[in-house]
């Protein structure tokens, strides 16, 4: 079989990182594997691809794409609109070397070039990262060829075809590193005491407000005996916090690299997103798991349920995280090796750190078959 120079594919997602950072993870891993293969990015002109995508290796193409207003549908001429141009934009860009493949991540981004792709006779695939598919995984599921779950429940609420395949292999994340730090080597970095018990508060790049405040009432008064906070408050709240830092809490805006944390930590405090869990658990950290209640489908708290079902973790609603249950549920972790040893190996038993490699090795599986008629 004569392989081309280059074989190109599409990779179209994005709105959020959730959906952006997995396909650069799983390009990348494509590219290691098979410097042959050239992804090109299809993102929105609105979405966080218009500021991440300039700064990565890959070309790109950002069109004027909308998400359905469903809270307001009046506004739904601009997606039609934004979709007719952006098919036209594909056609176009597609002509000198037609992708093999086109590779959904999710998000409003990915919808006109996976139909794009489903109307030309191009293979297309889906990563989908949450326990409870979206709205792109769901309407395209059945024609894809292959179907990449972060979460092995998401299988449940997906209609597929007889031809498509289902790998519940992870979602991509930078694994830890073969030799990570030691639990009091990551201490020792942060200043911490080697015996303390540690407690890593992470809302996302942005923060989370409702974390923020109830972590910054909880410090405020008399921590749990040898409890240690090290606390990354989000970029655009950190002013309000920054001076909450004593001897056994550390306060960042943003904490990147995160490995001397995850090394640090005996118990996370966070979001529920699906990155987040699976960086949790390739690490093996126990967690308290606090969903974003405004997340659409609500699938922060299907993430943060399937976890704890899983045994990794705590599912804690917003509305019930209070100084007083943070305090009691740290207070209970913290004397009961037993519980956070179990939660420890349920975390481990889920990670999947080399997701990315997995993906990619299955994507030139596929395109190799697709290329002798396996369409």
């Amino acid at each position: 079989m004569t392989r081309p120079a280059t074989t190109r594919v599409f990779f179209a997602g994005g709105g959020t990182g959730g959906h952006l950072y997995p396909g650069l993870a799983i390009a990348r891993a494509l590219v290691n594997q098979a410097p042959h293969i050239q992804p090109h990015f299809i993102g929105a002109w609105r979405g966080i691809e218009r500021e991440v995508l300039p700064t990565t290796e890959f070309p790109f193409t950002l069109l004027d794409l909308h998400p359905l207003y469903r809270h307001a549908p009046w506004k739904n001429w601009r997606t039609v609109v934004g979709a007719v141009g952006a098919w036209r934009e594909l056609t176009r860009l597609a002509a000198p070397n037609t992708p093999r493949a086109v590779i959904g991540t999710g998000g409003y981004a990915a919808g006109v070039a996976l139909a794009w792709g489903r109307a030309h006779g191009v293979l297309t695939m889906l990563h989908e990262p949450d326990s409870h598919p979206g709205l792109t995984t769901r309407t395209f599921a059945k024609g894809a060829r292959s179907l990449f779950l972060g979460f092995p429940e998401a299988a449940n609420r997906l209609a597929v075809g007889a031809h498509t395949q289902v790998l519940p292999l992870g979602c991509p994340i930078e694994p830890p590193p073969p030799t990570p730090l030691s639990r009091a080597e990551a201490r020792r970095v942060w200043g911490l005491p080697d015996d303390a018990f540690v407690v890593l508060v992470v809302g996302g790049s942005q923060g989370a407000r409702a974390l923020n405040e109830v972590v910054a009432a909880w410090t405020q008064q008399a921590l749990p005996s040898g409890v240690a906070v090290i606390w990354a408050t989000g970029k655009q709240q950190a002013a309000a916090y920054l001076d909450r830092e004593s001897g056994m809490v550390r306060v960042r805006p943003y904490l990147a690299p995160i490995a001397e944390a995850y090394a640090a930590a005996d118990l996370a405090v966070t979001r529920a997103g699906a990155m987040t869990i699976a960086e949790l658990c390739a690490w093996g950290i126990p967690s308290l798991l606090v969903p974003l209640p405004t997340a659409a489908q609500d699938h922060q708290t299907h993430n943060a349920q399937a976890t704890q079902a899983a045994g990794a973790a705590r599912y804690v609603p917003q509305r019930d995280f209070t100084v007083s249950t943070l305090d009691a549920a740290v207070r209970a972790l913290r004397d009961d090796p037993a519980a956070r040893n179990a939660m420890h190996a349920a975390a481990l038993q889920r990670a999947r750190p080399g997701a990315a490699a997995d993906i990619a090795r299955s994507v030139i599986v596929t395109l190799d078959l697709g290329a002798v008629g396996i369409g």
